[in-house]
């Protein structure tokens, strides 16, 4: 099973470099399947409905998210009625929303696992307890990706080395930025600390810089704006074998002017 992941999606910018090349990318590398963060679809905070559906009309098959999910106030209504995008797995019993999806791919079948870290985050349930309790449930599922989103490198490498064996792939989101450490853990686990984004390349995490300087300088509210210019791509391709067990992970990355 090849497995395309696309990093967090970043507003308009975002959503037009996937629609030119994801297409081209499809062709030229094959995945089985296409999997991309999209907690920042809707303007760089949350997702909405009519954003989630331009993704699956180009062939995203699932959308996780992260702790941006609620930020769209339509999420609270939408994400019970698509499962197809999840909400965290460690938000408290009760909440909205489906934090895992199983899909055919092929001859085989597919877990989704959207997962938050704690670290300089919001307070929720314990990751890592969260997964052994999942994982119990889907005793015979083979083929586990989980999107940890996460601020703490320490956090997601901990998370990972947690559930090497146990899950296909660990793939890092949430802080924009990708990393240079993708590689397979020693029992066959893919990972990676960060993929990065699909948005504003001369930016802070997507956000025009000015602004967001301006709050560091003030200590006062300023309001985000998209950034302009090139958009970057960031995505990793990982290969998994049969057992479930990943063989490669690769960064897939390019800009957009």
């Amino acid at each position: 099973m090849r497995i395309l992941f696309i990093g967090d999606i970043y507003g308009k910018p975002g959503r037009r470099a996937v629609r030119l090349l994801l297409p081209r990318f499809q062709k030229e590398l094959e995945p089985d399947v296409v999997i991309a963060n999209g907690e920042n679809l809707a303007g760089g905070a949350g997702i909405t409905g009519d954003t989630a559906k331009e993704m699956f009309r180009l062939g995203i098959a699932v959308l996780t998210t992260g702790n941006h999910v609620w930020d769209q106030r339509e999420a609270i209504e939408f994400l019970p009625t698509e499962p197809r995008v999840l909400r965290p797995l460690n938000y408290p019993p009760g909440t909205p929303g489906h934090p895992c999806i199983t899909i055919q791919v092929g001859d085989l079948r597919l877990t989704v696992v959207s997962i938050l870290g704690r670290a300089f985050m919001r307070p929720l349930d314990d990751p890592f307890r969260a997964i052994d309790g999942l994982l119990k449930s889907l005793e015979g599922e083979t083929h586990i990706l989980v999107d940890f989103h996460a601020e703490a490198t320490a956090e997601k490498q901990a998370f990972a080395f947690y559930v090497d064996g146990r899950v296909s792939a660990v793939i890092g989101t949430h802080t924009h930025v990708p990393t240079a450490d993708a590689r397979v853990l020693a029992k066959g686990t893919a990972y990676i600390s960060d993929v990065g984004m699909v948005g504003p390349r001369d930016s802070v995490i997507g956000a025009a810089p000015q602004p967001v300087i301006r709050r560091h300088l003030t200590q006062m509210y300023q309001r985000n704006e998209t950034a302009k210019g090139p958009t970057s791509f960031n995505a990793v391709l990982v290969d998994v074998d049969d057992s479930g067990c990943a063989t490669a992970i690769r960064l897939v990355q390019e800009v957009v002017e």
